[in-house]
C-alpha cells in the first residue's frame, strides 16, 4: 500500500509540473530523484521540495542524475536539504 501512495505522489507530481516544464527534461530527473528516495523517512512532500530545489540549482546541460550531481555538490545539497526542511 506504501508503495502505491508513493507511485501516486510521483505520478500526480509529474502530472502537475509537466506543463511548467514543457521544454525540458526537468519533471523527468525530479521524477527520478524522488524514486531514487523512495525509501527516506521523510513525507515525499519534502523529498519533492529537495529534488526541485537541486534540479533549479544544476546547470540545463548537466548529464547526471540529481542523485549522481549531489555526490559533488554538496554546498547546494545542504541548500537544498534546509530550504525542504530535511535535516
Amino acid at each position: 500500500m506504501k508503495s502505491a501512495i508513493f507511485a501516486l505522489a510521483i505520478g500526480g507530481f509529474v502530472m502537475s509540473i509537466g506543463s511548467a516544464f514543457a521544454n525540458s527534461d526537468d519533471a523527468k530527473w525530479v521524477a527520478q530523484c524522488i524514486k531514487d528516495n523512495k525509501d527516506a523517512k521523510v513525507n515525499v512532500s519534502v523529498v519533492t521540495t529537495y529534488c526541485t530545489c537541486m534540479n533549479d540549482k544544476m546547470d540545463e546541460n548537466e548529464t547526471k542524475s540529481i542523485s549522481q550531481w549531489e555526490k559533488t555538490h554538496k554546498k547546494e545539497m545542504h541548500e537544498c536539504e534546509k530550504k525542504a526542511g530535511w535535516e
